[in-house]
């Protein structure tokens, strides 16, 4: 009744994990958009369901898994995921019912080696498992959505998200979040200037370590607040640089 959806690039330190989580499934479908690491090879021996793609965005990239998907159920997980017995159990009493559509699953987030329960990641609760033809992703390039038209209820046990595992993955993961996300601003029309730049970059960090209350976290929890200042100044900071290329030259 299950089809598990995954897309991937270069995620070796990752998809074994994720893989073998929920090798239960009744089938794994995979969409690749140019690994250059083992990525694929490892895919291939959980699933012959493996497919190699363009890269069109996020939200239609998982639009693409699932109308490869032959199950009633999806359940869309990324590479960096992985789902714990208890949750197995959870997922396969929530699809004896089909008078709901979808399920939001709370996620427990691991930065550089520690669980966070403070900043804003917890409980995250993320719409991941839905009645394939209740729902669909929106085509956003960054941050997609699930719509689904039904009833949505929320699972009690966590997806495990292994984040950030160490602070390379950090940098790389801010480098390429805020390139999408100061695309999908430009997109939308969105203009901003340096000084916003900078402000939005110190309110992040205020947010996520004083309100969100970060610092409970220790170490962890100051490092997450810095990077995400520090995604949120670039991602500005690259849209002001759009801004500036798009511009004629006098």
């Amino acid at each position: 009744m299950l089809s598990v959806i995954i897309i991937t690039k270069n995620e070796s330190a990752h998809i074994a994990r994720c893989l073998e989580s929920v090798a239960w499934a009744d089938e794994i479908i995979v969409l690749d958009s140019g690994s250059e690491d083992n990525t694929v090879d490892i895919c291939r021996r959980y699933t012959d369901k493996v497919f190699m793609t363009d890269w069109p965005g996020f939200g239609i990239q998982k639009q693409r898994a699932v109308s490869r998907a032959t199950q009633p159920w999806i359940l869309s997980i990324d590479a960096d995921e992985q789902v714990t017995p208890e949750l197995r159990e959870e997922i396969e009493q929530a699809i004896s019912q089909p008078h709901i559509s979808g399920f939001e699953i709370p996620r427990l987030s691991s930065y550089c080696g520690k669980q966070i329960r403070h900043g804003g990641w917890w409980p995250d609760y993320v719409l991941r498992l839905f009645q394939r033809e209740h729902g669909h992703f929106t085509e956003d390039l960054v941050h997609e959505r699930i719509i689904v038209g039904g009833t949505v209820q929320r699972l009690k046990t966590p997806l495990i998200h292994e984040a950030f595992i160490n602070p390379e993955e950090v940098l790389r993961k801010i480098n390429s979040y805020s390139s999408l996300g100061a695309e999908k601003l430009h997109q939308a029309g969105k203009r901003t200037t340096l000084f916003q730049a900078i402000i939005k970059g110190f309110w992040t960090f205020f947010r996520t370590y004083c309100l969100k209350a970060a610092f409970l976290d220790g170490q962890q929890g100051l490092m997450l607040a810095i990077s995400n200042a520090e995604g949120t100044y670039y991602k500005y900071l690259k849209l002001l640089d759009m801004q500036r290329n798009k511009e004629p030259k006098t």
